[in-house]
């Protein structure tokens, strides 16, 4: 039984750990295209779901299976080790409304624009011909 809730906790760190760094890659991502042109049809959609769980008021499918794999694991769904207490308030902000999302989607978009705007500008520059 000890096996199994400590294998449910690994699996729900890990999660929580794919969704924090999938989120900073729909918040940052872009600036990744100054190395890596091609990650531009990964960047995208990933912008795209982001900016759809925001205006839409849903939530990622990773939080569910988060929460299933604590409560698997008997624990509450935000206690436990390092990952929980620093990582959880990071994706998991508390007061989270719809104007807070509304929000949250609008600095998406902001950021992303600039991040486009900049490498636009900074291509144009040491690529002319």
């Amino acid at each position: 039984m000890e096996n199994n809730v400590t294998l449910y906790l690994l699996l729900a760190d890990l999660v929580l750990l794919l969704h924090f760094l999938f989120v900073v890659f729909v918040i940052l991502g872009g600036l990744l295209l100054l190395k890596w042109k091609r990650l531009l049809w990964l960047h995208l959609p990933a912008l795209a779901w982001g900016i759809y769980i925001e205006f839409s008021g849903s939530i990622c499918p990773l939080t569910p299976l988060e929460i299933w794999f604590r409560r698997q694991a008997g624990a509450d769904p935000y206690e436990g080790g390092f990952i929980s207490h620093y990582l959880v308030p990071l994706v998991y902000p508390r007061g989270l409304d719809t104007s807070s999302q509304w929000l949250l989607g609008a600095l998406l978009i902001a950021i992303n624009l600039l991040i486009y705007g900049w490498l636009l500008l900074y291509w144009r520059k040491h690529h002319k011909s």
